[in-house]
């Protein structure tokens, strides 16, 4: 072969291997968007299954939570976030108290805890407050605000001095005695929830007439007045669901629960303007047993003694204003009552069978003693030492 007809050979093959496009034995582009494709692909499926997942859970909530309220509407709850600035409540001695024995009062005095031996604590970032209840096995306190143009609130204050809100824009605000339920007015309808830690659950929810409000719990019932302005009483029993069609027609207020469960109450009579004690039962609240005797207000301020023989009750003696001391004991055609001591406002607080702590109408601490009272010596206001001047207390149980 001449040299020249080699080379042509050799430039031939090596054009047709420059031609023929083979694949690469390792190809990275080609892996990384065959890889990106498979991720691609899996996230597209996890999503849709998570998304699947999300919206049964969802769905199953919304079915729980209509369950529990009764009727569709946007949730008062508020879960406030703690502040962490808010540092542990401090405490002091208030000089000047002069402690009675067996007493158990408190008073909230603005911002600060007042028991009757004399500690203080300092409530911090709470505002007027109207009511105030010991947490389910202590460790802070529940507390009702004053009324305002938004409506009332219900603060959770901790002993380590942090506040949350439960409630905002609520109105009327009922707590069970034992704090672990509350009641309250939202709209159209009346709610109630368990107090767990610092949280309402298992809220439930009835439509309500216009101007119902809970009065108080009776058991895991709420007491509800249809109309502030008229006789007529209802037992809302949230877990046989809405109101009760059936109403009593002749109670005006109920001070208190017996111990055996039936509860003391005023109701109207026949005459105008005359009002009689009743003991009611707690089913139909009817009354089963009746005292006309004392001339009684119809503020509804009144409370039950611990044992369930006495009753501190506003009404009148002659024409003068003032606390009665009734024996629940002996109601019935004969009942008569004695001047306790001046006409009270907010919660009487009963500290035993024999001893009663509330304030008057100028924000005085009045201490009663159901033996000096019957021997002729009514209470005397006193003031609380450390309560500033326009500051109102509100009394609680001990701390």
């Amino acid at each position: 072969m001449r040299p020249d007809e080699l080379e042509g050979a050799v430039r031939e093959t090596l054009s047709r291997q420059v031609a023929l496009a083979r694949p690469l034995g390792a190809d990275p582009a080609g892996q990384a968007i065959r890889r990106a494709s498979r991720i691609r692909r899996r996230r597209t499926t996890a999503g849709l299954a998570l998304a699947a997942v999300a919206t049964v859970l969802l769905s199953a909530g919304m079915a729980q939570l209509g369950a529990e309220t009764g009727r569709d509407g946007t949730p008062i709850v508020v879960i406030g976030d703690p502040d962490p600035s808010i540092g542990p409540i401090r405490t002091a001695s208030v000089p000047g108290l002069d402690p009675s024995p067996g007493a158990s009062a408190a008073q909230l005095a603005s911002e600060t805890l007042v028991n009757a031996d004399g500690r203080r604590l300092v409530l911090p970032d709470v505002g007027p407050a109207e009511r105030a209840q010991l947490l389910p096995g202590g460790g802070g306190w529940l507390v009702v605000s004053t009324p305002t143009n938004a409506g009332r609130s219900l603060w959770v204050v901790q002993d380590d001095g942090l506040v949350q809100v439960l409630l905002a824009g609520a109105g009327p605000i009922v707590l069970a005695p034992d704090s672990r339920q509350v009641a309250w007015r939202d709209g159209p309808d009346l709610l109630v929830a368990g107090v767990v830690g610092t949280q309402l659950i298992g809220a439930a929810r009835t439509p309500a007439p216009a101007d119902a409000e809970p009065v108080r719990f009776v058991g895991d019932s709420v007491l509800v007045r249809l109309d502030p302005t008229n006789a007529g009483h209802t037992l809302w029993r949230p877990a046989a669901g809405q109101l009760p069609v059936a109403v009593d027609q002749q109670s005006l207020n109920v001070y208190g629960t017996l111990p055996d469960g039936r509860l003391v109450g005023q109701i109207a009579t026949t005459r105008p303007g005359k009002t009689c004690l009743a003991v009611l039962d707690p089913t139909h609240l009817h009354p089963t047993q009746t005292g006309c005797g004392p001339d009684l207000s119809q503020d509804g301020v009144g409370g039950v003694s611990t044992d369930g023989r006495w009753l501190l009750v506003n009404g009148r003696v002659g024409k003068a204003s003032a606390a009665l001391l009734v024996d629940l004991w002996r109601l019935g055609p004969s009942t008569t009552a004695v001047a306790a001591g001046p006409p009270m406002t907010g919660s009487i607080v009963w500290s035993d069978g024999s001893r009663a702590s509330y304030l008057d109408g100028t924000g005085d601490l009045v201490r009663v003693d159901v033996g000096r009272v019957r021997a002729g010596k009514p209470a005397s206001p006193a003031p609380v030492p450390g309560v500033p001047a326009g500051d109102r207390p509100v009394l609680v149980t001990n701390f």
